[in-house]
């Protein structure tokens, strides 16, 4: 206990020393680094980089996962389906556990989500390595591997994003402000999403690039199967590297995080009020119409975008017979939906959110069905790659 006491007071002093200068380099010009309200600048900023590592590892996977697992783990296509059936149902309940958790810490030393943020990045980062770090053995026990290591990331990720999300109510000023910051980590996610298509999707550029150079050399000679061997070596230590990047990115926008977010204590509720329990706040929260519709509404529009990006590279590389522009394909369409989002912003003034979300999603319809009939003209997969950018950009509003 005095150990980890020691490294608490270590870490506050550390944490104490850098918001102490980020505040007097500031000080001189407040008006400039306050944006709309009581929140400064700097601590908006850094609160939005700390949302990068949840979209850059949840980007990587849903391009990359699939293709990783069915081609280079070379998994029966049953166990993927069970792999990532498995993830996104224990990701459905752990959020909620630790959301729990969560609310029921206590404040310590370095703030009340801190600690969680802090104490979960390490083990995150080695988790997401894990992912694509495939022992050699039977099927069974790749099958085993693949979800202990699916679940285990997705367990981490839950303990550092819904801290992460709570933080938000921890900033300090008023409403709007802590909107002005919702607004910078929604930028700043999006940025995100972009990274990770461009990582990962030069990773599968270079895949379909040996495997194309791998059943070439199979055509011209029969008899020997090295290539294809040398080439699944390749692809491995490709995603190999990529994990590290991210890993890299991971550790760098946590630590910014930590050392630029100064946790703000909460007005105290009163003793006469009694706090309601968790489940009849889930009753209440449940039985709300207004809040049914949102919930159902956001969920079919999220899966349907998550399907649509997991199988994107699955799909360009297998189907369409796109594999070496699969990079090429994921920056214009999240292009073009982070360029899309002050469109829509405008337009969401103008006549309402419901009516741009009905829009915006409409849209998403008719490009999916183009690219599936016309799936080999890479003009029209381009267009069509625009269109739904323009439509996954009204998912950024929802929230709003």
């Amino acid at each position: 206990m005095s150990c980890f006491k020691k490294f608490t007071d270590h870490l506050q002093v550390l944490k104490s020393l850098v918001l102490k200068r980020n505040e007097d380099r500031n000080s001189g010009s407040e008006d400039h680094q306050r944006g709309s309200g009581g929140i400064p600048l700097v601590r908006k900023v850094c609160y939005a980089v700390g949302g990068v590592p949840y979209q850059i590892t949840t980007a990587a996977i849903s391009v990359s996962l699939q293709i990783f697992l069915l081609d280079v783990v070379q998994m029966e296509v049953s166990s993927v389906s069970v792999v990532l059936f498995a993830s996104r149902a224990w990701d459905a309940l752990t959020d909620p556990l630790v959301g729990y958790l969560v609310s029921r810490s206590r404040w310590t030393p370095v703030g009340r989500l801190s600690p969680w943020l802090l104490l979960s990045t390490p083990f995150s980062i080695l988790s997401y390595l894990l992912l694509w770090f495939v022992p050699r053995g039977s099927a069974a026990l790749t099958l085993i591997w693949s979800l202990i290591t699916t679940c285990l990331f997705e367990t981490l990720m839950s303990c550092y994003h819904v801290p992460y999300v709570s933080l938000n109510m921890f900033l300090g000023g008023g409403n709007r402000d802590r909107d002005s910051a919702t607004a910078y980590r929604m930028s700043v996610e999006m940025l995100a999403m972009l990274l990770a298509s461009v990582i990962q999707g030069q990773v599968v550029s270079v895949y379909n690039a040996e495997k194309q150079e791998a059943c070439q050399h199979l055509d011209s000679d029969t008899t020997s199967a090295s290539p294809p061997a040398a080439a699944l070596q390749e692809t491995r230590k490709a995603f190999l590297t990529s994990s590290l990047v991210m890993g890299s990115v991971f550790f760098l926008c946590s630590l910014v995080l930590f050392l630029g977010v100064k946790e703000q204590r909460a007005p105290l509720v009163s003793e006469d009020r009694q706090r309601p329990s968790c489940l009849s706040s889930l009753k209440k929260m449940i039985r709300h119409a207004p809040y049914q519709r949102l919930l159902l509404g956001s969920v079919f529009s999220a899966l349907a975008f998550q399907m649509s990006l997991g199988n994107f590279a699955l799909f360009c590389s297998h189907a369409a017979g796109q594999g070496g522009h699969v990079q090429l394909l994921l920056l214009v369409l999240l292009a073009s939906s982070s360029a899309a989002v002050p469109l829509w912003q405008t337009v969401l003034l103008k006549i309402g959110k419901k009516a741009t979300v009905l829009i915006g999603l409409s849209l998403f319809i008719p490009a999916v069905i183009i690219v599936a009939c016309v799936p080999s003209n890479l003009p029209v997969f381009l267009v069509m790659c625009v269109l739904m950018g323009f439509s996954v950009a009204t998912i950024f509003l929802l929230p709003w």
